[in-house]
């Protein structure tokens, strides 16, 4: 069976609740494609003690607020529990259990197909799922000794699932911060990797809140596309994690957290850091991040590094298809729920002037009056 929609949007998650928010405010019809069962589940399966590393005042999506203490940190299951009534509040419309396979098109039409066999035709689709589904895993690891239990910051539930012994994260971004703090207080702990600077304050202090007010405003405005400081910043901000928001050296110290240098490659069955020096552990937890997950992706979008070629979202070779809650896809926060509402913005409007456009049937570079270019 197929169905027919303007949009069609891939995602569930935060990045697709927003965009639903954005296309209802424009009366677009769409519908929002979930694999998961109920919304939020993305969030429930991630590890246990999982606290947001943003306060609660920069983690609400377009339209809303976040139902918590400005200054608070919620847990995993706060969060999506915040999901589930974003959703049912704004009464977007959600297909859930619903997995893609394909998005290919014929003709004039995207053709999604789904694991069920169901299957969807879009004149336009926004892909809001993919980004961060695959851990990336050095190829060395397989050649650790098998009596080590490796893990990823996807796998990873709570310190009962680990091996007795010494654990060393390999990742020192806020994943890899988090999680080694929380191992600290059960077993010795190693850190590897380049320490990703920090802010220098505890962002819920009082004092230091026009500070932080300030920092986030960066992130939004000051490290974006548009301007030269933020161009210059995304290679380095897209090679490496960003900077540790909650979490401190400080308080890595004090938990007993040994910080070692990078993690280069296998000895004698054990890791082997950049210093020479192998160790002796019984585990060990990558946190180097994630790779998309966008095979399922049958259309010529994607540049020699395997990532789409987009430009705010819009896909270079694509007329029609999106993506949104890429890392710096227009600002360092486009990636942060306090962020990507301003991008689903930005795809919305262009999704609505371009049916606009086709729909008048205007010549080829002429726009028709009252539609002017998103911005």
């Amino acid at each position: 069976m197929s169905e027919h929609f303007d949009t069609v949007v891939i995602g569930g998650g935060q990045a697709g609740l927003a965009m639903g928010y954005h296309l209802s405010l424009l009366k677009r019809p769409y519908v929002i494609l979930d694999e998961n069962a109920s919304t939020g589940d993305s969030w429930r399966s991630r590890w246990d003690s999982l606290r947001l590393f943003t306060p609660a005042r920069y983690d609400a999506l377009p339209g809303s607020r976040y139902p918590a203490p400005p200054w608070s940190y919620p847990s995993r299951e706060e969060f999506a529990g915040y999901l589930s009534s974003y959703a049912e509040r704004f009464a977007l419309p959600i297909r859930n259990n619903v997995r893609v396979t394909s998005l290919s098109r014929s003709g004039h039409h995207f053709v999604i197909e789904t694991e069920s066999g169901r299957q969807f035709e879009a004149d336009n689709v926004v892909v809001a799922a993919g980004w961060d589904r695959k851990p990336k895993v050095p190829a060395f690891a397989h050649h650790l000794n098998p009596d080590i239990q490796q893990f990823t910051a996807a796998s990873y539930r709570n310190p009962g699932d680990l091996a007795p012994g010494p654990a060393l994260v390999v990742g020192a971004g806020n994943s890899g911060a988090d999680i080694a703090l929380e191992l600290a207080t059960s077993r010795t702990t190693y850190l590897s990797g380049r320490h990703p600077g920090e802010i220098p304050w505890p962002i819920d202090g009082v004092a230091a809140r026009p500070l932080t007010l300030a920092v986030f405003f960066a992130f939004s405005h000051v490290l974006t596309l548009n301007t030269p400081m933020g161009r210059k910043a995304r290679p380095q901000i897209l090679a490496h994690s960003g900077p540790l928001v909650r979490v401190k050296n400080r308080d890595l110290v004090r938990a007993g957290v040994e910080r070692v240098p990078r993690t280069e490659g296998v000895k004698d069955g054990r890791p082997l850091l950049a210093d020479g020096r192998t160790l002796e552990v019984a585990n060990v937890m990558w946190c180097t991040g994630f790779r998309p997950a966008l095979e399922w992706i049958r259309l010529p979008v994607f540049g020699p590094d395997g990532e789409p070629e987009q430009h705010r979202g819009v896909a270079r070779a694509q007329a029609g298809l999106y993506f949104l809650g890429a890392v710096f896809q227009q600002s360092l926060a486009s990636s942060m729920v306090h962020g990507v509402g301003t991008d689903a913005a930005f795809i919305a409007r262009h999704v609505a002037a371009t049916k606009a456009s086709t729909a008048t049937k205007t010549p080829a570079g002429v726009r028709p009056e009252g539609s002017a270019a998103p911005q």
